[in-house]
């Protein structure tokens, strides 16, 4: 795909007439759930996906960015999309756009939307990709239900300044009639919020008002009165770590409450919460080069998120881990903010080494973001590349956890090279 550029422009209109060209496929698709939000969007599929999958049905998904292979944004029933199908696919999508203006992400949707309507499925869940009210993905006139996750301040460039302008764009995708269900927004902006959903005409269940979610030792309760009736219910721990997966699992199970004409089971939803998988997010690493180089009793793990959200959602799993010192490795873009991230942080991690991102030309530099670690008063220096970090790091002998952080290109560099 070097024809297109990376570079974004938001709009619907050239989505629109290439999809009019290849005879609209995105009206030829299953029961779609459309989910915008600023972090957990990715989360929050894994779970529905795993337990739509528990109990038989066949999901297709499209997720965004991909970490190793583009392949992995296109699931076709449960499947990754294979070469070939997203060769036949791009190619008659370059075809059909005879050489006009077009973005990589409109192209690759649009590739998506047409390998979608040629296999067979249940349900489509559907991530944006930045944004929502002019995301090449909100073109579907009538999903089965809007999902709202948490928004917080990121791609100010694109979607605003405020807060309240980004979620005004996030709420793009809500229509009329669709029912919406979202994570607990920021306080000062959830009136706004509420009013905003309901002058869409859109039905809105929302965390902490029509359901609520507790961490217990073994696992989880789900209180909700989605339905009409008051309902108290049991569940297993998440698979996937950090305190904020307990409220992106209570949002799949809520959005499940709300989905018609499926019929998920309890057992259904545990085996799924049990199961789902989501590289990069919290990943502990168990194998590969780097964790062979860590003494006994060391952890590596793995989180791509880049942004202030981010930063406390592993500030508070690093208060959760208090048997052994947290270490970190970081790298991020030069389109994002690391103070933004690193503020959370302060006072919370052992060592930090700085590194650049491999093979990226937008990536912020060892000594950039070192700069930006010792402003919060951390132990920082910089490393030439992610061994070297590592291998200083432990040169500690005490036992310690080392988390690799700060945006998902360096994740996929490390699940491509280390893992």
């Amino acid at each position: 795909m070097t024809l297109h550029p990376k570079v974004i422009d938001l709009t619907l209109e050239r989505v629109e007439v290439l999809l009019g060209r290849l005879g609209n496929p995105e009206k030829k698709l299953p029961p779609v759930i459309h989910v915008a939000g600023t972090n957990a969007k990715g989360s929050v599929i894994a779970y529905l996906r795993a337990m739509l999958e528990a109990v038989g049905y066949r999901v297709h998904a499209y997720t965004s960015p991909h970490l190793v292979q583009f392949n992995e944004r296109i699931r076709l029933a449960g499947k990754l999309i294979s070469d070939q199908d997203l060769s036949d696919a791009l190619e008659e999508c370059e075809a059909a756009n005879a050489g006009d203006p077009i973005t990589y992400f409109e192209i690759t949707t649009v590739a998506a939307y047409l390998a979608f309507s040629r296999v067979e499925a249940d349900v489509l869940l559907l991530e944006t990709g930045l944004g929502g009210r002019l995301d090449a993905t909100n073109v579907i006139d009538k999903p089965a239900l809007s999902i709202i996750t948490p928004i917080s301040m990121d791609h100010q460039q694109f979607l605003g300044d405020s807060l309240s302008e980004i979620i005004g764009e996030k709420l793009g995708i809500v229509k009329a009639g669709v029912p919406c269900l979202s994570s607990k927004q920021e306080r000062r902006e959830e009136k706004k919020f509420i009013k905003k959903v309901e002058e869409a005409g859109a039905p809105l269940s929302i965390e902490g008002r029509d359901w609520f979610v507790t961490k217990t030792k073994s696992g989880m309760i789900f209180e909700s009165n989605l339905d009409g009736e008051k309902r108290t219910r049991d569940f297993p721990l998440p698979a996937l770590t950090g305190p904020h997966q307990f409220r992106n699992a209570g949002l799949a199970i809520a959005a499940l409450a709300k989905l018609e004409g499926f019929n998920v089971p309890d057992s259904a939803i545990a085996l799924g919460l049990k199961s789902a998988e989501w590289p990069a997010r919290m990943q502990h690493l168990k194998q590969g080069p780097l964790v062979d180089m860590l003494p006994e009793g060391w952890e590596l793990w793995l989180d791509g998120g880049h942004n202030a959200a981010a930063g406390k959602m592993i500030a508070a799993q690093a208060r959760s881990w208090r048997d052994k010192p947290l270490h970190m490795i970081f790298g991020m873009l030069n389109s994002k903010e690391p103070h933004d991230f690193l503020k959370s942080l302060e006072g919370k991690l052992g060592q930090f080494r700085g590194v650049a991102i491999p093979g990226e030309e937008n990536s912020l530099s060892a000594e950039e973001v070192t700069g930006a670690a010792e402003a919060w008063r951390m132990e920082a220096q910089p490393a030439e590349n992610v061994v070297m970090a590592l291998n200083d790091i432990i040169e500690n002998e005490e036992p310690a956890r080392v988390l690799i952080a700060g945006s998902l290109y360096l994740a996929g560099t490390i699940l491509k090279d280390h893992s």
